[in-house]
């Protein structure tokens, strides 16, 4: 929540206000990164890489302290909010092996010792927006590999929490990055705007909603000069075909939907299954949504699902589950507020087969419909029938099946026998179509990071024309 002049984080689980610090000057933390940019880029690759693995020893020194926080900001489950911590500390390695393979220096010998070389430079200042979900997890996946590659950051966290944002940039600072180097802008939307406006950036690098990242397309659409790199939402399809093991399936089928109670951008927005086929999984779905634990982070038992980031998100799930009912979407399994004053939801499951015209939108919550197929090549147009692009899977005991499901679907994340979500660090995550611009990260922001410059390179000045001129003796 924010007002005129401060930014106030909540802990969505309980109502009580965590953190509070005035909304900061976009103008000011750039001119600040614009000067700390140069010494930076000017030491060398390894210097850049030990900072960041001095950052990764912090961080894990910080774990527990890291993860409660990361809890009290998004409402998410203790146990998750470690596995986040740990995928930023495990973030540096990769990231340092990214930049030595995606962008190396080489050199080709030519004739007469001339050489064709190949370096990479820093782009200068990038401006790194960060989303609610992952606070920590997905900007530290940018801005770990700019730094290494010598960029300086102007880091706005989301106005959802900022505090986790405020926690990552002091560990950078111990570690040893200079405070010009990375910026830290509190804000909202409007903050949002004057950073992502800002002359003095030379780039973007933002993970979003698609409505956000839409926008920031148009506004960069005419300054081919500045790079920008999206990662976007998904309406991603998670299709079930002659899967021999139904308890083991359902139990993907709800790693895939209800995992950080539905707020992942990879998370399963529909399930594909075969007509007349279906019932014995959703059967085996809705035991284990019985089953499950919804509740604050630190509840004991431990909770399968927190709740989501805020009232208005929950408002807009719920939304989203009566409006599929209106349009003739059976219920299996309803959605509802467990509490009307916190944004704690039960698990959605609804068939939405004989619904006409299904908005193709990514409902952010933990919502799963339900799409009734009679045969598997039904099953592939229907997984493609999405402008985005982001995940799919199918779960299936046939190998030719998953051969032809990967030649056909379109997307930049395809799974066998594993849930939507949950990509590894260690290979490029992205999509295509509405999920992104083709700029994938994780592993690969190291392409965006930095550009190639190529260079004809000759020791001494050696040059003569021998066509296209007159003889000189011609004239004489």
């Amino acid at each position: 929540m924010s007002v005129t002049d401060s930014i106030i984080s909540t802990n969505p689980a309980t109502g009580e206000t965590i953190w509070e610090a005035p909304v900061g000057d976009a103008d000011a933390e750039v001119t600040a990164a614009r000067g700390g940019w140069a010494g930076w880029a000017s030491q060398s690759s390894s210097y850049r890489i030990e900072t960041m693995r001095r950052f990764a020893n912090i961080v894990r020194g910080k774990i527990d302290e890291f993860a409660a926080l990361i809890s009290r900001e998004t409402g998410k489950p203790l146990w998750e909010a470690r596995t986040e911590v740990e995928a930023v500390v495990a973030k540096v390695d990769i990231s340092a092996e990214a930049y030595f393979e995606r962008t190396p220096s080489r050199k080709k010998e030519g004739a007469l010792s001339e050489q064709n070389a190949l370096r990479h430079k820093p782009h200068g200042v990038l401006a790194v927006l960060g989303p609610f979900n992952f606070p920590a997890h997905l900007p530290n996946g940018h801005i770990v590999p700019a730094l290494i590659a010598g960029n300086a950051i102007v880091f706005k966290p989301s106005e959802k929490t900022p505090a986790v944002g405020e926690f990552l940039v002091g560990c950078y600072r111990e570690a040893g990055v200079p405070e010009n180097v990375v910026r830290l802008l509190i804000g909202g939307p409007e903050q949002g705007k004057k950073l992502a406006g800002h002359e003095g950036i030379d780039g973007l690098l933002f993970t979003g909603s698609v409505r956000g990242g839409l926008a920031l397309h148009q506004q960069f659409g005419p300054r081919p000069d500045k790079i920008l790199a999206l990662e976007l939402g998904g309406n991603n399809p998670l299709v079930v075909w002659d899967s021999p093991d139904i308890e083991a399936t359902a139990a993907i089928v709800v790693q895939s939907a209800y995992m950080t109670a539905g707020q992942r951008c990879t998370a399963a927005r529909r399930l594909i299954v075969e007509e007349g086929q279906h019932e014995p999984l959703i059967e085996a779905v809705c035991k284990i949504i019985d089953r499950m634990i919804i509740g604050p982070p630190d509840a004991d038992p431990a909770p399968f699902m927190g709740c989501v980031i805020d009232n208005e998100s929950a408002e807009a799930v719920t939304d989203g589950f009566l409006d599929l009912m209106m349009k003739g979407g059976n219920p299996i399994a309803h959605l509802r507020r467990v509490e009307d004053d916190k944004p704690f939801l039960t698990p959605g499951l609804i068939d939405v087969t004989s619904v006409e015209r299904r908005a193709d939108e990514e409902i952010f919550g933990p919502l799963l419909q339900v799409v009734r197929v009679p045969d598997f090549t039904s099953a592939l147009v229907e997984a493609n029938n999405t402008r985005f692009g982001l995940s799919a899977s199918l779960l299936s005991g046939s190998p030719d099946l998953y051969n032809r499901f990967w030649a056909n679907i379109r997307a930049g994340i395809v799974n066998w026998n594993k849930p939507t979500n949950g990509a590894s660090s260690a290979s490029p995550f992205g999509g295509i179509g509405f999920s992104g611009n083709h700029r994938p990260s994780a592993y690969y922001a190291a392409d965006y990071c930095a550009y190639p410059v190529a260079s004809a390179e000759a020791p001494a000045v050696r040059a003569s024309i021998a066509v296209g001129l007159k003889d000189p003796e011609a004239e004489v």
